[in-house]
């Protein structure tokens, strides 16, 4: 299957030594069957192993990965939108950001091109819908991320599967108006704000798979979560209800 879209993936990578390199050989195979395709790797201080040395060589052999090396990140969501700026000034036309460590499946990176063909502005990666799954998951990680999308649809009147999943793409539009717009998250419930300020645009989800999640998430940004879940809930009600249009 060879696309002509011109499409790329931007990595967050912390400590990913051991996995690097099955990781990479997946990525190379999926790019290679699709005739297309760059991937961005962004790696910051919280890395301490030899991940932006590997990151470094596999860009010197191979130009369809990028190595960004960005030491005044502050956290994740700083590495996402650091990758998400350097596509688009690159000019992808799709660019989709996923987990390292083969947590997610570069296989499905097919299945997310296939739904932009279909007109869609966003694609997100779920979980919880059929065919979707997190095998390797405990059950408070289960629990976690299930009870979070529940919350988050009950709060913010969104509607979807999986409302934290961070296997997700976007067109280029959307890319430059996320940028411009200026999330408030600084962990994980970026996920989430982003798709509920995407919730206007015409949107679809996909099932996938999740594997060797983190074994915790850390109590900061459950915090963090639940404050901005709760600053957007009160927009809402209030009629002043945020959205990326």
């Amino acid at each position: 299957m060879e696309v002509n879209t011109d499409f790329a993936v931007v990595i967050p990578l912390a400590n990913e030594e051991a996995e690097f390199a099955p990781f990479a050989e997946a990525l190379q195979a999926v790019l290679t069957k699709l005739g297309n395709g760059s991937v961005y790797f962004v790696v910051d201080t919280v890395s301490k192993d030899n991940t932006l040395e590997l990151s470094r060589q596999l860009s010197s052999r191979d130009q369809r990965f990028v190595c960004i090396y960005e030491p005044l990140n502050k956290n994740v969501v700083d590495a996402y939108l650091r990758g998400y700026r350097e596509a688009y000034e690159r000019g992808h036309e799709i660019i989709i950001e996923m987990d390292a460590g083969l947590s997610h499946d570069p296989g499905s990176l097919p299945e997310f091109l296939s739904a932009f063909a279909g007109g869609f502005d966003c694609v997100f990666g779920s979980r919880f819908m059929k065919g979707g799954a997190m095998p390797d998951s405990s059950l408070k990680r289960k629990i976690l991320s299930k009870g979070g999308t529940l919350l988050s649809n009950f709060l913010l009147g969104s509607q979807l599967h999986d409302m934290t999943s961070g296997y997700q793409g976007f067109k280029r539009e959307v890319v430059k108006q996320v940028l411009d717009y200026g999330l408030k998250s600084k962990a994980h419930f970026y996920q989430t704000e982003v798709r509920y300020l995407l919730r206007k645009k015409k949107w679809t989800e996909i099932p996938i798979t999740y594997r060797a999640p983190s074994p915790s998430v850390s109590q900061n940004s459950i915090n963090n979560s639940l404050q901005l879940l709760f600053y957007y809930f009160i927009k809402r009600i209030s009629f002043r209800a945020s959205a990326i249009v």
